[in-house]
């Protein structure tokens, strides 16, 4: 995996507690150090069916992800696991699953609405996990889908509270993928057999009519084809009998149900190819660093009251790249100069072409690790830092030089002022003497190199 993180097991993003959003540190830390770029795969669903064992094997693992053989909910908050991408070594995959949903013995529910938010800001593949059939009950518990209006904004700008910019979302949001557990009938519409993606489409249909009834009826899907125009549907037979389902996870490939097996082994192909790095509007790709950054501006958002703002996310991300690209630009600069000149210089104009060679490389540096910086703001943040560090090298290379002169004037005179003060010149001929030897001391003084620019002073 990317510089060499090693997870052998999930650890916790997002956690519910107390109900509150907080951020775990330990796993921040671990996608602070991923710089390959991400394909984030985050799940959703009500609780005890059966998310944390898809992402388990997603993981191609047998367990990882908390499963649980009761009716209580395993899962609280959001788990990440990161893992070396199976089919793109260039990646890194981050599984994120989620605390189920509807959970009776919850106080607040509200936390499920963020949390399904959360899920599909972070994910470039968002699944939703079900049971059964596509009917109007599953319409009804995928509600979330029509509050994410009301949960997410795509601008900060204060003007935009009563504006609908929902449209601004597919270039924010991910794919979305429908699993359907325990799927018992036959995919057949009007006496012809369909495809999972057919089955899909034709619950998404939408009712003529403008009643409440159909409103209600059509809401849910109006969201679902607006939100995610890229969507894909797998069905899965029951993989065990209902006895055999509380070992699961300890139950060899060949103990499954065939048809569960054949249909899993599409389910991941498509998952591994076909769900891409998670990129924001813009083509910004997200790697570990920015994802962290993402995670923490969301979560910082829900906690202080406010939605979670996708412009206002990308506007902070630049704002700490950018910082850090200007760091990295002055880091390059200081390091070149320090390496490279020789001080005190002989002349001023050696000094300045050594600073525009390293402002040269240091903008480069800057404009490969900066984005979004449309105005130049930070760009010409870097202009004053290297021209402040370029006034600061000009001062230390004058104050080497005098530094360098006066006690190089110390060492060639003082042995002719200690004479004086002796009176050695003190006899016929002797200023005549004292003028010779003085001039000897002066050429002795113009003759030695590295005195730099105050030796004339």
């Amino acid at each position: 995996m990317a510089s060499g993180i090693h997870m052998p097991g999930p650890v916790c993003l997002i956690e519910n507690s107390s109900e509150q959003l907080v951020v775990n540190q330990e796993a921040l830390e671990i996608l602070s150090s991923m710089e390959k770029p991400v394909v984030v795969v985050a799940i959703v669903g009500l609780y005890r069916t059966g998310k944390s064992y898809l992402m388990n094997k997603l993981a191609g693992k047998q367990n990882g992800f908390s499963l649980g053989s009761t009716v209580q909910s395993h899962t609280k908050g959001i788990w990440m696991w990161c893992l070396p991408h199976p089919q793109k070594p260039e990646h890194t995959l981050v599984l994120l699953d989620t605390e189920g949903l509807e959970d009776v013995k919850k106080v607040v529910n509200q936390n499920d609405c963020w949390i399904f938010a959360l899920a599909v800001l972070l994910s470039s593949t968002f699944i939703y996990n079900s049971i059964g059939t596509i009917n109007q009950q599953a319409m009804d518990q995928l509600h979330y889908v029509t509050k994410l209006t009301d949960l997410i904004k795509s601008k900060s700008s204060p003007d935009q509270s009563d504006v609908d910019d929902s449209g601004n979302f597919v270039g924010f949001f991910p794919n979305f993928v429908w699993t359907l557990r325990d799927f018992s009938l036959d995919l057949e519409e009007d006496g012809k057999s369909i495809t999972p993606d057919e089955y899909l489409e034709s619950s998404l249909a939408l009712k003529k009519g403008t009643d409440e009834n159909t409103k209600r009826f059509n809401e849910p899907r109006l969201c679902i084809r607006k939100f995610f125009p890229k969507r894909k549907c797998f069905i899965f037979h029951r993989p065990a009998d209902r006895k055999q389902l509380r070992e699961l996870e300890f139950m060899r490939e060949e103990e499954l149900n065939k048809e569960f097996v054949e249909e899993f082994e599409k389910f991941c192909s498509y998952i591994y190819s076909d769900s891409g790095v998670k990129t924001l509007s813009g083509g910004i790709i997200i790697n570990g660093k920015r994802l962290k950054s993402l995670v923490e501006t969301y979560v910082n958002a829900i906690s202080s009251g406010s939605l979670p703002c996708m412009e206002s996310a990308v506007m902070t991300l630049a704002r700490i790249e950018n910082s850090a690209a200007v760091q990295k630009a002055i880091t390059h600069y200081e390091e070149q100069m320090n390496q490279k000149i020789q001080m005190p210089t002989e002349t001023l104009q050696e000094l300045l072409a050594l600073h525009r060679t390293c402002e040269s490389e240091a903008t480069e540096i800057f404009v490969k690790n900066s984005f979004m910086d449309v105005d130049q703001n930070f760009q010409n943040e870097l202009g004053t830092q290297l021209e402040g560090k370029q006034d600061a090298f000009v001062k230390k290379n004058m104050d080497m030089s005098s530094a360098r002169c006066s006690d190089l004037l110390e060492r060639i005179f003082g042995p002719l002022e200690e004479e004086v003060k002796q009176g050695s010149f003190h006899k016929p001929g002797g200023y005549y003497l004292y003028l010779q030897k003085k001039q000897e001391l002066e050429k002795m003084y113009k003759q030695t190199p590295g005195k730099g620019l105050q030796w004339n002073v």
